[in-house]
């Protein structure tokens, strides 16, 4: 235990960072996607060792009377095994649209709730986010990021939660504003009315109900309309400086611009024939490295969110984490 389970621990997660780079990259130049699952892995030892002894019957005075010789090797060939996720199971992992029940509550554990929201969420209340292929408004509105950031600054301010509920439908997500009930200070005040600006929400101090859509918001629903694991992928590819001569032959489309307001990409992916610095995860694409910088502490938290909203999706009845056997004899 001592020698092999933080090592198999860091190998699969470092191995888990390039898959998701590696699909970000690949999904920008339009490369079809293919999701492995390590199921098991099996560490194998192999150690063999012999001793001789020998005797000198005719001493020499230059050697040794008597001795022993000896062997020793070691060997490690751990067997993994990878199961290809297809059929009805890639469906419901990456395609379908995630349940806001599933990925909004990840707000009211810590999250903030403009990262959470601009990485899963396609729109709200008809305000509709960035897409790598949403043609003339791809670029996004700028009211979607500016209610972004308001609801940041009420999160910050204990005045804007995600609450969930749990039902036999899977669950039940509101959000609740101005939780100090007249309390709060004169700035949450002004962003609570905002946010009601935004999204053409009455007054009251009922939470409101979030479903899933993408129309205008209506009496005290908030229609929301989520990615699926490979839009989330897809958008975040959007965002990577490639060579412009990649965009000029049409082997991928032009980054998306960011408006509203928003100063960097979700995950900021960097293009080079060689790396410059100290990589936080790395992979290899026509000719060139990608990589995230290990001092970009802001996009690896990013990029740690976008692994925890796959766990999620990928979690169902034949999903199960790596089995790891280790003889330990």
């Amino acid at each position: 235990m001592r020698a092999d389970q933080v090592d198999y621990a860091r190998a699969l997660g470092d191995a888990k960072k390039r898959e998701i780079l590696a699909l970000i990259v690949g999904l920008r130049y339009a490369d079809a996607p293919a999701f492995l699952t390590v199921s098991q892995v099996i560490a194998g030892y192999t150690f063999t060792a012999s001793a001789s002894p020998f005797a000198n019957s005719r001493p020499d005075p230059a050697g040794p009377a008597a001795g022993v010789t000896g062997i020793a090797s070691y060997s490690d060939h751990p067997t993994f095994t990878f199961t290809p996720t297809t059929g009805e199971g890639y469906a419901k992992a990456y395609i379908h649209p995630l349940s806001p029940a599933l990925i909004l509550p990840l707000a009211d554990s810590g999250v903030p709730i403009d990262l959470l929201l601009r990485i899963a969420v396609q729109s709200i209340g008809g305000l509709s986010n960035a897409a790598m292929l949403g043609g003339p408004s791809g670029n996004g509105s700028p009211a979607f990021f500016e209610l972004l950031a308001v609801l940041r600054r009420l999160q910050l301010a204990g005045e804007a939660s995600l609450q969930y509920k749990p039902s036999a439908e899977g669950g039940q997500v509101s959000l609740a504003l101005g939780l100090s009930r007249g309390n709060e200070s004169p700035a949450a005040a002004a962003d609570v009315r905002r946010v009601r600006e935004l999204l053409n929400l009455p007054p009251g101090t009922e939470p409101y109900t979030i479903t899933y859509g993408n129309s205008v918001s209506t009496a005290r629903n908030i229609p929301v309309e989520t990615r699926s694991v490979l839009a989330i992928l897809s958008d975040l590819g959007a965002e990577i400086d490639v060579p412009p001569a990649d965009v000029n032959n049409g082997k991928t489309k032009p980054t998306i611009e960011l408006v509203g307001g928003e100063a960097r990409p979700i995950v900021l992916v960097h293009s080079a024939k060689k790396i410059d610095g100290y990589a936080y995860t790395t992979v290899d694409y026509r000719g060139l490295r990608f990589w995230i910088d290990d001092s970009d502490f802001d996009s690896k938290y990013a990029f740690n969110i976008v692994q925890d909203v796959m766990a999620l999706a990928e979690e169902t009845d034949s999903a199960h984490a790596p089995v790891v056997t280790v003889p330990a004899n």
